[in-house]
């Protein structure tokens, strides 16, 4: 019974939907005469077909479901990709397949078959030794030209020049204005900027000066340590000794090495991290003869020329060695006697005890 009465009074409340009730600007729930009960007026606020208050939207059925612009049809279709979905029930299974099924799917698929080897990355930046080393001769530096074993020096230095001489032409493919006799000086400033950015610290700048070959070299146990190194002066000027060249791989792919004779005074002082001298003096300065090796990618257009090598002829006298530090170690603690008694202790004690001298057994 209370369902048919509601129903009535939903039938009777567009009876209230006047002319004047709709036109007006108050909320038709609000309009609705006190005399009707409260269960017809929540009614009438959820009832919400053609309400003022509410924007009406008449039904269309014959609209299409398509852009209203046909212009751009195809463009508005290439925005959407296709994307093939993996399909679940595809053989997964490998071992199963033919090598020519497993080349047919990877092809499909865009993957580069896989190589039963492993490559590695190989640097041609700069050679691994130094081809055709030089030999310096004995008492080079120490022995007057004047004197029979320095015209012996002179006499070899022209022999060996022939060779030399055929690595400057073949230099000069690549390089027009390499001239062993200008080349010495910026030896020189390479050879010094090396050193001050070893001093330093500065790797990036070291990595300018120094191949990949030499600096593992160079800053080997250089960690952790402060250097201290100061160019004072040429003793004589730098001069190049020996120039070799050779190829890599191919006949184009051409290096080339100078070796360049230094003698120059210089000062080097190295400390620990905790400020120990550990090597050298920055008060003493000391006569330095070296033969460094120079190489250079001649092939390579940006190559430049870094040192690469330092020959030490066998000759020469000892380096003098690092004094190195330690941490002392305290002293261990004396170990605590034992308390366990002697074979003496245990024999007096039974004879004092049995009054018969005890017997050992072996």
């Amino acid at each position: 019974m209370a369902a048919a009465r509601l129903t009535l009074r939903l039938s009777q409340l567009s009876l209230y939907a006047l002319p004047s009730t709709r036109s007006s600007s108050v909320p038709l729930p609000f309009l609705v005469p006190t005399s009707i009960p409260i269960q017809a007026q929540l009614a009438k606020v959820s009832y919400v077909h053609r309400d003022p208050n509410y924007r009406y939207f008449p039904p269309r059925f014959g609209f299409k479901r398509k852009h209203y612009n046909e212009k751009f049809k195809k463009d508005r279709k290439n925005k959407f990709i296709k994307v093939n979905l993996p399909d679940p029930n595809e053989k997964t299974d490998v071992d199963s397949m033919t090598p020519e099924e497993i080349r047919a799917k990877m092809k499909e698929k865009g993957i580069k078959p896989v190589r039963p080897w492993q490559e590695r990355p190989v640097c041609i930046s700069s050679t691994t030794a130094t081809f055709e080393p030089y030999v310096p001769p004995e008492g080079d530096g120490k022995v007057s030209t004047l004197s029979t074993a320095g015209a012996k020096q002179k006499i070899e230095r022209l022999e060996k020049k022939g060779k030399s001489m055929m690595a400057v032409r073949k230099i000069r493919q690549f390089d027009d204005e390499f001239d062993p006799k200008l080349f010495a000086p910026d030896a020189q400033e390479i050879y010094i900027a090396s050193h001050i950015a070893l001093a330093d610290g500065d790797m990036d700048k070291l990595h300018q000066c120094v191949t990949e070959r030499a600096f593992p070299l160079v800053t080997h146990e250089a960690r952790h340590k402060t250097i201290r190194w100061q160019f004072l002066g040429s003793l004589e000027p730098p001069r190049v000794v020996h120039i070799r060249c050779t190829d890599v791989i191919s006949k184009e792919n051409v290096f080339a090495q100078v070796t360049v004779r230094f003698h120059t005074k210089q000062t080097l002082a190295v400390y620990d991290r905790f400020g120990r001298l550990l090597h050298g003096s920055e008060v003493v300065a000391r006569d330095v003869l070296e033969y460094v090796v120079f190489e250079k990618h001649v092939a390579n257009t940006y190559g430049l020329w870094r040192v690469h090598d330092k020959i030490i002829p066998d000759w020469m006298p000892p380096k003098q060695p690092v004094r190195r530090t330690y941490r002392v170690r305290e002293m261990e603690e004396e170990e605590e006697e034992d308390p366990t008694p002697s074979k003496e202790e245990t024999s007096e004690v039974t004879e004092s005890q049995t009054g018969k001298p005890a017997v050992a057994v072996a």
